[in-house]
């Protein structure tokens, strides 16, 4: 193998050690008259190159853009077409959850005469369901755990607030609202319909007789509040 020290200039001082190739060490020759003017001011060259370029700036809140089509935002419980919640207490999302954010405490649908009534097609339902937003990393392992598609993230994200305590949200936030022909539960399910009916889809809205239920519930609601 080739030396890269043959035919280098020994040191001036009488040692062994030669100089590295290409140096130029007792010439007195600086490095260059203009690179040394405008050593002070290289550093200013990334600033100069973009001190006159268009600044795309996001004029948010008042013009917030756009999310992707599948951003992780703010949970969302769901509903069948009915009405009723697809919710049946299961707790696998809060299992699911890394963070421990989620707590849901689940109840049994009591169709009986004086019963509490029916929330879910399924045999139980989310009597509570909380998120803490404090905590949430927003990762989507409870959606993934979900086993009827009841908890889903939209594309809202200004979750940010100065009290703690707004920001642990409850059923009655994370419920998806009411849509044009559904009912306000609890109501019975479907007649003819059961629970795997309505996690197949086979429901598309209310019928007439969950509407008649719903309307007298209200009707006895509102004579027990007037008297």
């Amino acid at each position: 193998m080739a030396d890269d020290n043959v035919g280098a200039p020994l040191p001036q001082d009488g040692s062994a050690k030669p100089l590295p190739s290409g140096s130029d060490s007792g010439s007195g020759k600086s490095s260059g008259f203009w690179s040394d003017l405008f050593a002070p001011v290289a550093g200013f060259g990334v600033s100069f190159s973009t001190m006159f370029r268009k600044v795309a700036t996001e004029e948010y809140p008042e013009k917030p853009r756009p999310t992707a089509p599948r951003y992780h935002g703010r949970h969302q419980l769901n509903r069948h077409p009915d009405g009723l919640e697809k919710c049946v207490g299961c707790e696998l999302c809060a299992w699911a959850c890394p963070a421990d954010a989620i707590l849901v405490e689940g109840a049994d649908n009591d169709d009986t005469p004086g019963g509490a009534g029916r929330f879910s097609p399924g045999e139980r339902y989310g009597r509570v369901y909380q998120i803490n937003y404090l905590r949430c990393i927003f990762c989507g392992y409870c959606i993934e755990a979900c086993p009827t598609r009841a908890l889903t993230m939209t594309n809202f994200y200004e979750l940010a607030d100065n009290d703690r305590g707004k920001l642990i949200f409850t059923k009655d936030q994370l419920l998806a609202p009411l849509q044009e022909g559904m009912l306000q539960p609890p109501f019975p399910m479907a007649e003819g319909m059961n629970e795997k009916d309505y996690y197949r889809g086979k429901v598309s809205g209310p019928t007439d007789a969950q509407r008649e239920y719903v309307d007298a519930r209200d009707a006895r609601i509102d004579e027990e509040m007037s008297q």
